[in-house]
């Protein structure tokens, strides 16, 4: 299976403070792949790092087999964010019109909409479950919905890579499984590559095909089977301390450590 993202040997300080050490790790086409650790373990940093916001100090990175420096293809990838409570929920848009958004972006603020660019919008909107709520003001809308959107407004260019980075920040817990249901339809029956940055392994490990666990270093990479055969002794390693596994419908709620990982340990 080809690597849309190839990460090799990635290092990345802030002044004299490492935050990633000689990451190697690949996303295949058709993948599912949560990127776990805990706080401050420079996940964010690596997506950054793969976006082109930051530049690595060591190593490189390829997008869909160019050189990450010279990448120009970025509509072939859709970015959501953390929306937290950044969003402004006075912001007078309907779900339709912040979709269509996503549009514009690729095409240009004056193009004009045509009946195939309105057709593309209901359809991104109809993929994360939202089709009642088209014309509906996004204020009006719950954490858990508002992020639906995004999604859409992501997906209406059609990416065939889509990055999230804790998407499930403010929606609301009862709405979690149906939320990462929904990614996992996404990825199954519409093709698109999901790379998921999430620190909650035990919502999401039933949907992933591919788990990475990094803590400045790659700790673990592999598919789900690989990551459910693991035990507390190899997850502990990769906080330092002892951390006991909780189970949900055999779900691991923390990221774990591998001796034998892709990548390495240092």
């Amino acid at each position: 299976m080809d690597n849309i993202i190839e990460i090799k040997n990635v290092s990345y300080r802030y002044e004299k403070q490492n935050v990633l050490e000689h990451v190697s790790l690949g996303v295949p086409k058709g993948s599912f792949l949560a990127l776990v650790g805990p706080n401050g373990s420079g996940k964010s940093t690596l997506l950054k790092c793969i976006l082109g916001i930051l530049t690595p100090k060591e190593g490189s990175i390829s997008l869909f087999g160019t050189d990450g420096k010279v990448f120009k293809e970025w509509n072939k990838i859709g970015y959501v964010s953390q929306k937290a409570n950044s969003f402004n929920s006075g912001f007078p848009a309907t779900v339709y019109e912040v979709v269509s958004l996503g549009l514009v972006s690729k095409m240009g603020l004056f193009t004009f909409f045509n009946k195939s660019h309105k057709k593309k919008v209901l359809e991104a909107i109809e993929a994360v479950g939202m089709s009642e709520f088209t014309y509906r003001n996004i204020g009006e809308l719950s954490g858990g919905q508002q992020q639906r959107v995004f999604i859409a407004r992501a997906l209406v260019s059609d990416p065939e890579l889509l990055v999230l980075d804790e998407p499930t920040v403010g929606v609301d817990v009862s709405n979690v499984q149906n939320f990462y249901n929904m990614l996992e339809h996404l990825n199954k029956h519409l093709g698109i590559t999901l790379l998921l940055v999430t620190h909650d392994m035990g919502a999401v490990s039933n949907q992933v095909t591919h788990i990475a666990c990094l803590n400045k270093c790659l700790h673990f990479h592999g598919d789900k089977q690989e990551f459910e055969g693991l035990n507390e002794d190899e997850l502990s390693q990769i906080y330092g301390h002892h951390v006991h596994i909780v189970t949900h419908d055999h779900n691991h709620d923390h990221c774990h450590s591998h001796d034998h990982a892709h990548g390495g340990v240092n």
